[in-house]
């Protein structure tokens, strides 16, 4: 079947929004799966040590990405909102210093984060004394290899964004399924044939998102026939100021989930030893592939949505609105019956190499599925409001979501239930955070008329 185009102004319907969401649905889930590939191939070819260093360092990484996320989503829904009141030229300029800010950015963090890591690995180390020093010097290793190329993720993380603004979503696709292929490819001759462990899986990752960043910098330089394109033009303080405020929500979510991340480290170390941080890795691994059809589905239609505001079509608002939420549900409960069904395959591909770690991650992983169907309304209700340009809203769900309702959770539950009950913490977050997703649709529905 071929993949019909669609227009940013076109009326959506069911047929429409698939062809819209398709290409970022498989681009989100393509960099899900190739994300797992590192700690697959360590794990099986390396050693757990390797795969408990990977996970233990991620969540710092994901801390200096999530920028990226915020510029994406952010400065896409601004420019799609000033696509939609035509003011092209602008557009233009906006897409421009994003681009530019994005890589002042993360160049800074990228050089930052070089010197945090051994610090920051070394004090996850020495919370458990039954940490294996092994997992510390790994993780030391892995982590300062990868964070030298997070500027490179970051470009990447902003184009998958504005592929969708510039109606090239298939295009985006190519990158990205060429950057996971890379690294793929790279990750077996480096680790499987090589023997370089964690060292190969960071090379492997860091060649993969030259593909994925370099690659669409030179497109949108060298391409003027889109909607938009790279121009010449100088910084803003507004533009730029709102760009960030937009995708708040976005930052927010990659800050909180890498301080929620550390939190599960901390606690799961100190029931479970380096097992525990193992079976939340493959958790992890897992939910983020899941999560990934819901993620691919709000960077498609969020340009839409942004695009028709602009545009002041609130029929069409609703329209997506309500065709969403059917859609997220039906979604989701298929999700959730999966993720209830495969646990133990999806375990044995991660972990085989201890058995109490599988068994920790299967109990993980059963606890987990029904999250999609709350989670799925959670991502598209926050990335509604950011395309709306509400990023004070978005900003707050997400705050709430991950910083506030999950941390205390991760907390307090192992204290009250003991440390298997940590598992249940991303569940009552996410259901509490439905409520207040409620609450702040209900209170906007008269000023966006949606």
């Amino acid at each position: 079947m071929s993949i019909q185009r669609v227009a940013l102004s076109d009326h959506f319907t069911y047929k429409k929004i698939f062809f819209q969401t398709i290409n970022p649905i498989m681009m989100m889930i393509f960099i899900s799966i190739y994300g797992a590939v590192d700690g697959l191939f360590v794990s099986n070819f390396d050693s757990i040590e390797g795969f408990a260093a990977v996970n233990l360092i991620m969540p710092l990484i994901m801390i200096i990405g999530g920028f990226g996320y915020m510029f994406g989503s952010g400065g896409s829904a601004l420019v799609g909102k000033l696509l939609g009141e035509k003011k092209n030229e602008y557009a233009n300029r906006v897409f421009t210093m994003v681009v530019l800010m994005t890589i002042i950015c993360g160049v800074s963090l990228s050089t930052a984060g070089f010197f945090l890591v051994e610090p920051i690995a070394k004090w996850l180390g020495n919370i458990n004394s039954t940490t294996n020093p092994l997992v510390v010097e790994k993780a030391i290793i892995y982590g300062r290899i990868l964070v030298c190329g997070q500027f490179l993720y970051m470009l990447q993380s902003i184009f998958q964004n504005f592929f969708v603004v510039n109606e090239r979503q298939g295009l985006g696709f190519i990158f990205t399924l060429s950057a996971g292929l890379t690294n793929m490819v790279f990750d077996a001759l480096f680790i499987a044939v090589f023997g370089w462990g964690v060292v190969g899986a960071a090379v492997a990752t860091i060649l993969g998102m030259v593909v994925a960043g370099i690659g669409p910098l030179i497109y949108f330089i060298v391409n003027k026939k889109g909607l938009i394109h790279l121009t010449k033009t100088k910084l803003e303080a507004k533009p730029i100021i709102k760009s960030c405020t937009n995708g708040f929500s976005d930052f927010i979510f990659n800050i909180s989930s890498s301080i929620v991340g550390f939190i599960y480290n901390v606690i799961l170390l100190k029931y479970f030893g380096d097992n525990g941080v193992t079976a939340y890795g493959v958790a992890m691994y897992v939910t983020f592939i899941f999560i990934a059809i819901f993620i691919g589905y709000v960077v498609g239609m969020g340009p839409v949505i942004s695009y028709h505001y602009g545009a002041k079509n609130t029929d069409e608002l609703k329209n997506i609105k309500r065709k969403s939420f059917l859609l997220i549900g039906i979604v989701g409960l298929v999700m959730g019956i999966l993720c209830l069904s495969l646990a133990r395959p999806l375990s044995l591909l991660f972990c085989r190499e201890s058995t109490e770690a599988v068994e920790l991650s299967i109990r993980a992983l059963r606890i987990y599925s029904p999250l999609y169907l709350l989670a799925g309304y959670c991502i598209f209700i926050t990335n509604f409001f950011t395309s709306l340009n509400n990023g004070l809203v978005s900003g707050l769900i997400s705050l709430f979501r991950t910083l506030i309702a999950e941390v205390v959770c991760v907390f307090v539950l192992p204290l009250i239930f003991g440390g298997e009950s940590i598992w249940w913490a991303t569940i009552l977050a996410n259901s509490l955070s439905i409520i207040v997703c409620v609450c702040f649709l209900l209170a906007n529905k008269k000023k966006y008329q949606y």
